[in-house]
């Protein structure tokens, strides 16, 4: 009995091992937070690469308008893709979707078209099994036909 009291005070006492045990408990918690923090940061990082490129395209199709050259849907679409591809955006191409569709314009002497970008993030947060994330942005572009 005073065997199994003395090597239970001993164990008591003994902290070699806590530092370990600490970090195999918080370890996995503070690693998934810290891959969390940089996921969104990459989520945000792409969203604002696709409202910038749509700001770049709808600067496109108007001064091509202005010249007299009606760009297309698809012309603008592959405008866009090739845009949102190349630096400082940087996004993947087969991860990007662009719509771009005629509208009825409630205004005289302006044509509307509407542009609908989605992209799907990749996701490193598998582990937790979280999947891709899909972010989608629309803009309005606004030609003047006088």
């Amino acid at each position: 009995m005073i065997r199994i009291r003395q090597l239970i005070a001993r164990l008591r006492s003994d902290r070699r091992g806590a530092a370990a045990i600490e970090f195999a408990l918080i370890g996995p918690a503070m690693i998934t937070m810290l891959f969390g923090v940089l996921q969104v940061g990459i989520a945000l990082q792409n969203y604002n690469a696709l409202r910038s490129a749509s700001a770049d395209v709808a600067r496109y199709a108007v001064v091509q308008y202005q010249r007299k050259q009606d760009p297309n849907a698809q012309a603008l679409a592959n405008y866009a893709k090739s845009t949102t591809t190349l630096a400082p955006y940087g996004l993947k191409a087969e991860r990007l979707v662009i719509v771009i569709n005629d509208k009825a314009s409630t205004m005289t002497g302006v044509t509307e078209r509407e542009m609908v970008m989605s992209y799907a993030i990749p996701s490193f947060m598998g582990i937790i099994g979280m999947d891709d994330i899909h972010i989608s942005y629309t803009r309005p572009i606004f030609l003047i036909t006088n």
